[in-house]
């Protein structure tokens, strides 16, 4: 029903900054509020950044918040993840997800998200 694809993904030395993207395609006949969250290697999937449909509403992890700015173009269907001073912590696949019941919301757990891409990897070498 609706569609998710992330890009912008690549390697970046510490410090460095990078935008992802993340399109939605399909029946979007309104804007969703979305969220990023990541999963690096050995590690569980965790909360990044998430906006809700306006964009007048964002939540951060306390582990991105002040490096990290999410925001999105309601009229491409498209939410960003500006990440700036990239660190080893932060190397990834980044996954953006859409949450079409709660326009209102900047939910910060997977399972209030109903759409999921298939990620976009972000490498930083320490």
């Amino acid at each position: 029903q609706v569609q998710l694809v992330e890009s912008g993904g690549r390697l970046v030395q510490a410090g460095g900054s990078l935008r992802l993207s993340c399109t939605a395609s399909g029946r979007t006949n309104r804007p969703y509020a979305m969220g990023w969250f990541r999963q690096a290697p050995g590690k569980e999937r965790e909360f990044v950044g998430a906006i809700n449909a306006r964009g007048n509403t964002i939540n951060y992890s306390d582990s991105v918040k002040g490096r990290f700015t999410i925001s999105k173009d309601n009229t491409k269907n498209t939410v960003y993840l500006q990440m700036n001073s990239l660190n080893p912590r932060d190397p990834a696949v980044n996954y953006c997800a859409a949450n079409k019941n709660q326009p209102g919301v900047a939910a910060i757990t997977g399972k209030n998200y109903n759409y999921w891409g298939l990620g976009t990897r972000v490498t930083v070498p320490s």
